[in-house]
């Protein structure tokens, strides 16, 4: 299983969780960037994670925000065709703005 872990302005967990999963776990790990796209390197066999820590400054709605970068929308994509994906923080509000969690309220 490779990991990849998406980078939001912002976002300061992120490289926490890759030095975590590459250091401690020694998974493969890619740095994605919100504004790219590509998903290609993944199969539905791996997991994409979002990280928290103030995503878009933890006061703007980061999901609402974030669910419109190129990324999320190939995350949306990859979630649907059975990829596993992680939302941490502000990466859980992502997921629920993105539509891929339900809200529960």
């Amino acid at each position: 299983m490779k990991f990849g872990v998406v980078t939001f302005p912002g976002s300061n967990c992120d490289q926490d969780m890759i030095d975590a999963l590459r250091n401690d776990l020694n998974q493969e790990v890619i740095s994605l960037w919100h504004k790219d796209k590509d998903l290609s390197m993944f199969s539905t066999e791996d997991c994409i994670l979002i990280p928290g820590g103030f995503s878009y400054g933890d006061y703007l709605r980061c999901g609402a925000i974030a669910k419109f970068s190129p990324m999320m929308q190939s995350v949306i994509e990859f979630a649907n065709k059975g990829g596993r994906v992680i939302g941490v923080c502000n990466g859980f509000q992502i997921l629920c703005e993105a539509g891929l969690l339900p809200v529960l309220c």
